[in-house]
């Protein structure tokens, strides 16, 4: 996309959402892609603040476009068809890559920031052909996940086996020297998720045995307007996701939250996409937002400098996440297109 002004930083954003899509890990993404794209950013024309908050916001979008593990943590808690969500997911998800990439673009041609790179259709084809084992890898996971012929976590091990042979035999990346490295470095990963997984169940557990969920319910019903309804849980929702992973966000939040949305008359489906768009966007929402101190850390620049550069991005994301809660067939028409009731 480097002949567009702002080519580069779109292209970053896009990077963010299809890493995170797959890793669930909203700051994670940020800490790897932005390792990646910043100084990449940085030597192409861009202001090194606006590339740290470009890669801050771009890395918000993996929990919804699918296949997203939040996504299916969500299904499981809540009973709902993980197929559904992620049917559900693709059209605001990809409303917020858009609103990013415009705002990117906008602000770009105003500061006069990235070199243009002129258009060569065959190179950028070489490219993507050269890429193409990895793009068969994603259309096994969703396509698999779709047509029923796996389940989410069947998808992950017959991807894992195919880029594994394809590693092996295919481009001979990957030595059998290297093997336990990954494997043990797959394992610091497992590792990693496992206790945040079960400490947040064990959370989840206590505020129900608290009654937190009957509280709550009670005092937001007792709003009266479905509308109010709506916006305190989104409320409720986005200060979460400033302060805490997506993972245990929803372990947490999702079981108490979605019952109440449903009595204020809001399609389960329809509240599990809204509730993850807000986790999403709570990532670089001040005063805290994991993502902005995860970019100030891996780029050195100060946070509250980060903060003034995301802004816009923030507000672009907020006016897509009302559009997506008051106009449900933006998550919906999909699902309806494809028979599903």
């Amino acid at each position: 996309m480097g002949f567009v002004r702002g080519g580069l930083g779109m292209a970053s954003i896009g990077a963010c959402g299809m890493f995170a899509a797959i890793s669930g890990s909203n700051s994670g993404t940020t800490a790897t892609i932005g390792s990646i794209m910043h100084p990449e950013m940085t030597k192409g024309g861009y202001d090194k603040t606006f590339a740290a908050a470009t890669i801050a916001a771009g890395g918000t979008v993996g929990i919804i476009i699918p296949p997203s593990i939040i996504f299916i943590v969500y299904g499981f808690l809540l009973n709902l068809p993980i197929s559904e969500l992620f049917i559900a997911g693709m059209l605001p998800g990809l409303a917020m890559v858009v609103a990013m990439m415009f705002t990117c673009y906008l602000i770009s041609k105003k500061n006069g920031w990235g070199h243009i790179i002129k258009w060569e259709p065959k190179r950028i084809l070489k490219t993507g052909l050269r890429a193409y084992l990895g793009f068969f890898a994603i259309i096994i996971v969703i396509y698999g996940i779709y047509s029923g012929m796996f389940s989410p976590t069947e998808a992950a091990g017959v991807t894992v086996g195919f880029s594994l042979i394809a590693g092996l035999l295919i481009t001979r990346e990957i030595k059998f020297k290297n093997l336990p490295g990954i494997l043990m470095r797959s394992g610091h990963i497992t590792g990693m998720l496992a206790p945040l997984i079960a400490v947040s169940v064990v959370m989840q557990q206590i505020l129900s045995l608290l009654g937190a969920g009957e509280w709550l319910g009670a005092l937001l019903t007792g709003l009266g307007d479905p509308t109010v309804i709506l916006l305190a849980c989104m409320f409720m929702v986005l200060m979460a996701g400033t302060v805490l992973e997506s993972l245990p966000n929803t372990i947490i939040l999702a079981p108490i939250l979605a019952p109440i949305a449903y009595v204020a008359g809001v399609d389960p489906i329809h509240f599990a996409v809204i509730f993850l768009v807000g986790d999403a966007i709570g990532f670089i929402t001040p005063p805290y937002g994991l993502n902005l101190y995860v970019a100030s850390g891996i780029t050195g620049i100060p946070y509250f400098s980060i903060v003034k550069h995301v802004l816009p991005y923030l507000l672009s994301l907020s006016l897509i996440w009302l559009v997506i809660a008051f106009w449900p067939p933006l998550s919906l028409f999909l699902l309806q297109f494809a028979g599903v009731n």
